[in-house]
This record gives C-alpha cells, sequence and structure tokens, in this order.
C-alpha cells in the first residue's frame, strides 16, 4: 500500500491543526507524482519531492515522469549539496535506523 495519495491531506492537515500553511515540503520518491507537486503549487507550498531511488543522484541517468516531475528533477540536481532536500538526510532519515533496530529489523552484526 503507498502512502502517495496521503502528502496533500497531510499538507492540509497541518494548516488545519496549525492555523498556517507550510512554506515548504519535503518528502521522499514515494510521494513524487505530477498531482502531488501540482497540488502544493497550487497551495503555494515550495516542495522538495525527490524524484527517484538513486546512490548518486547526479550521476544517475533516469526517465522523468510529466513536466512538474521533469522540473522538480531539476530543482534539485541544479541546488546540489544546497537543496533543501538533503535536509531530510539530517532531521528526518536518522531515526529510522534505530527504530528498524529495536524491532529487529535489522541487525547490528557485521
Amino acid at each position: 500500500m503507498s502512502d502517495q495519495d496521503q502528502l496533500v491531506a497531510l499538507v492540509d492537515g497541518i494548516k488545519k491543526n496549525l492555523a498556517r500553511k507550510p512554506k515548504e515540503a519535503s518528502a521522499d520518491a514515494g510521494y513524487c507524482s505530477e498531482a502531488n507537486l501540482g497540488a502544493l503549487a497550487d497551495r503555494g507550498i515550495g516542495a522538495y519531492i525527490a524524484t527517484g531511488r538513486a546512490k548518486h543522484p547526479d550521476r544517475a541517468e533516469r526517465k522523468l515522469g510529466g513536466p512538474l516531475t521533469q522540473a522538480m528533477g531539476s530543482k534539485l540536481k541544479r541546488a546540489g549539496w544546497r537543496s533543501r532536500y538533503r535536509l531530510r538526510k539530517q532531521v528526518v532519515e536518522p531515526v529510522f535506523g534505530p527504530i528498524k533496530q529495536a524491532r529487529g529489523l535489522i541487525s547490528t552484526e557485521s
């Protein structure tokens, strides 16, 4: 089951709960779709959504979807190491390892 259809509801929920919309939103490639990119643009929210999975995104040759997805790929590539998307690695991603380890999903043994 994909969470792709939950991005807009999540962003709208933030506005409802905080009485203001977020200025920017960052999400992984699972949320990348023309519909989501268009909805964020319609709401005036700066999007930083990965367009695909790659170990080395700057060297990856991927075929991107529609025009919004292509524009997002260019935006992320243009920003390079300064990309706002890279902040996810510092803010969001670090918690997943300990959670997976605590649930026995990954091993600490080499």
